[in-house]
Formats: C-alpha cells, structure tokens, sequence
C-alpha cells in the first residue's frame, strides 16, 4: 500500500489503521504461551540440576557439568518462551525447558516447577533419613510422592502421563533409566535399575 503525500491526513490514518488490521489478522491469535499469567516471586519447587550455565530440562538429568539448585531456591518468573518458562535466580536468567512433558500446557508446567510455598521448612521437619536423603537427591523407601518430587523434580509426562500411577519411570542420564515403585498406602517401596543408577539415586 502507497500513501502519497497528497493523501488527506484523515485518509492517510484510515489507511494505516486497515493496515495494521490486515497484519494482525495475517499473522492470528498470539501463541497460548504468550497470554499465560506471570506467577511472580516464587521458590523452586524440588531438585533440580542445570547444564552449569542457564538451562534446566524437566529430564534432571546428571551431566559431567551439573549444577545443582536445591529445592527452595527463591525466584522470580520471568516469562514464557516457546516450551521455555524464565526465571530469575541470584540475579541471573533461566531458562525451565519443557523437553518431556509436552502434555501439559505451558502454566501448567510453570505450575509445577515455580512454587508459592517455600518447600524448605516442610523438609527440614521430616525425620532425618528422609531429610538427608532429599539433600542427596536421593530417594529413600517410604518416601511420599511428594517427597520424592522434592528430592529428584517430576517425572516427564511422556513417560509418566498420571503421577497416581503405581511406579514413576526417571532417567539418571540419556541411557540410564531407573523406576520408583510405590505401594498401596503411596509410599516408595524399592527402586529398579542397574546397580551403578541405584547406588546414584537410592537409599537402602
């Protein structure tokens, strides 16, 4: 479209105004990610390891450069991205990324991982094996979900599509998967893998 000069001013905003229009409509609604609400100042909501610079996987896994950032990390979100939720920790810019757990829709996921209550107190009033097991990013036997939550993040939906299942299937690393089995009152009961995985993720 061409606005010459002679254009009346009146005319020439009319224009611009279809203009604009016929670019929003060209272009659709924003991506569902993009209208979710901010969630705030917040805390971490369990264990989670990052590849020693900025990103942080739902898969949690242990990589030669892991860092660790313990459950209760205070944060900020700072917004969505494509399968990316951003945080602020210490200043510094995360990124959350949704990997495995396309499932669920982007607050959803931001939901589970940037949390309203700080999930420290409730941990250090558990009894000290459980305690030190989730300081270890360990699990232990008679752990509740959430307490195995708390100590090694959320297992991917891709895997895991309903967290009342009878057993939760995690991976150490790409090729080392391991399985928390719970029992009927919802308590760990054992975990299965290999005895290297075990001796990285369970406490006999």
């Amino acid at each position: 479209m061409s606005l010459s000069s002679s254009t009346p001013p009146a005319g020439r905003r009319a224009a611009l105004a279809a203009a604009a229009l016929a670019l929003l409509a060209g272009m659709g609604a924003a991506p569902a990610w993009a209208q979710s609400a901010n969630l705030g100042d917040g805390f971490l909501c369990c264990n989670m390891r990052t590849d020693g610079k900025t990103w942080i996987s739902d898969s949690n896994y242990l990589e030669k450069e892991s860092v660790t950032l313990p459950a209760g990390t205070p944060l900020r979100h700072d917004g969505y991205g494509r399968q990316r939720v951003h945080v602020i920790i210490d200043g510094k810019r995360f990124t959350i990324g949704n990997d495995y757990s396309r499932t669920l829709k982007l607050d959803e996921f931001a939901r589970r991982y940037i949390v309203a209550e700080d999930p420290r107190p409730k941990i250090a009033a558990l009894p000290p094996a459980v305690r030190a097991a989730i300081e270890a990013f360990k699990v232990a036997p008679g752990m509740t979900r959430e307490q195995v939550i708390m100590a090694i993040g959320y297992p991917m939906t891709s895997e895991n599509p309903s967290l009342e299942a009878a057993e939760w299937r995690y991976w150490l690393h790409s090729f080392n998967p391991f399985v928390v089995r719970f029992d009927a009152s919802g308590r760990v009961a054992t975990v299965e893998s290999d005895p290297e995985t075990l001796a990285r993720v369970f406490v006999r």
